[in-house]
């Protein structure tokens, strides 16, 4: 690439459109081209953003030899394969999480991005959030101490979301609460137990045949003396909208708050006590700090996702110039291709789990595999 801005182009203007501007003030970008199915969406969000470069098909946005890297929105079923098309073309892709729906497709995933030499990154938003950043800066200092245990849990209520999520296995979308706990220890899964809990509506057992209310894994960490325990529900499931991880250390605990906009508390040995949390806008290029304490949209415009999850912790810019950063100075990104894929096969395996009564299921090593094959 001789040019000296990355040119990009996001696929999917729901969710994607919050990244619009912010593609657009990172100095080391060009927001090249949009992509989407539809077309008033498409010249409306053009419009909006002025973005010249359009595209209905996405097959045809990736044949633009101008087109370094592609960040996908689109709904669940098309993550792998487009992901998968585009590394083909020798795009670098940033993807929406989950990876992926199968252990298959993941491990076409990491095969593809082989191949091409190219960069892929889960944009995992739970491991650029304030509070993700904080614990981070506990365990770099050494505040923490030794980590022992830890837990993740993301329940949501999601009637009335875009009909391919109705009775979605709760933890085919666990990636929120599964990657916390492994960036954490810079790890991944080896194998789980998870059993499944309750019952949703046949009306939405028949999309999926998956039954459960809610699913709760054990998972072992590879080559570490360490487990996590992760919680999900989707459907029919009273609670709160909660996306949180808790962490405990020899020294210190993190404990993430049980209503939202409060304080979250750490436990100093056995004392405990409120830890305001601040903003790491600092971290980033200037001109997109402005985008960890807001989102790009006005409060009625915004996408039900950053809603719900409280505008995901600020956590926008710093996937974007994570993603942007790794492709500039010929590294892999956090969260790389392998840990991508593995913190997503962590949901699919325990769902496998849970519909053999808890059965322990091993992860593929896809490091270990031939990345060719």
């Amino acid at each position: 690439m001789s040019r000296e801005k990355l040119n990009v182009a996001i696929v999917g203007l729901g969710f994607g459109k919050e990244f619009i501007p912010i593609y657009q003030n990172h100095p080391l970008t060009n927001m090249y081209a949009i992509c989407q199915r539809t077309k008033d969406k498409l010249n409306e969000v053009g419009d909006q953003y002025k973005v010249s470069k359009r595209y209905e098909s996405f097959e045809e946005l990736i044949e633009d030899p101008n087109v370094d890297a592609v960040h996908i929105n689109s709904p669940i079923h098309l993550h792998a394969p487009q992901s998968i098309t585009a590394l083909k073309a020798g795009k670098h892709v940033a993807c929406t999480v989950p990876a992926a729906t199968t252990v298959d497709d993941c491990r076409a995933i990491v095969n593809a991005a082989a191949v091409a030499g190219k960069n892929y990154m889960m944009m995992e938003t739970a491991i650029y959030t304030r509070e993700f950043l904080f614990v981070r800066e506990l365990r770099d200092s050494g505040r923490l101490g030794r980590i022992q245990f830890m837990r993740g849990s993301h329940q949501q209520e999601m009637a009335g979301w875009p009909g391919y999520w109705e009775g979605l296995p709760p933890m085919h979308y666990a990636t929120h609460a599964v990657s916390p706990c492994l960036a954490l220890v810079r790890g991944e899964a080896e194998f789980v137990c998870c059993f499944g809990s309750g019952r949703i509506e046949d009306r939405l057992i028949a999309k999926y045949g998956s039954p459960f209310a809610v699913e709760s894994a054990l998972f072992k960490v590879r080559n570490q003396q360490l487990a996590f325990e992760v919680t999900r529900s989707l459907f029919e499931t009273a609670r709160q909208y909660r996306e949180s991880f808790d962490v405990y250390g020899d020294k210190v605990a993190f404990e993430w708050t049980q209503v939202e906009n409060e304080d979250p508390i750490i436990h100093i040995g056995e004392k405990p006590e409120r830890a305001p949390i601040p903003d790491y806008g600092k971290l980033l290029p200037e001109p997109i700090r402005r985008f960890t304490t807001k989102g790009v949209y006005d409060e009625g415009n915004a996408h039900l996702s950053f809603i719900q999850g409280g505008g995901h912790g600020g956590s926008h810019p710093h996937l974007v110039h994570e993603f942007v950063s790794s492709i500039v100075e010929g590294r892999p990104s956090f969260p790389d291709v392998y840990q991508s894929v593995n913190w997503t096969c962590a949901g699919i395996c325990a769902h496998e789990s849970a519909m053999q009564d808890g059965r322990k299921v091993a992860l593929p090593d896809f490091r270990m595999t031939n990345a060719h094959g």
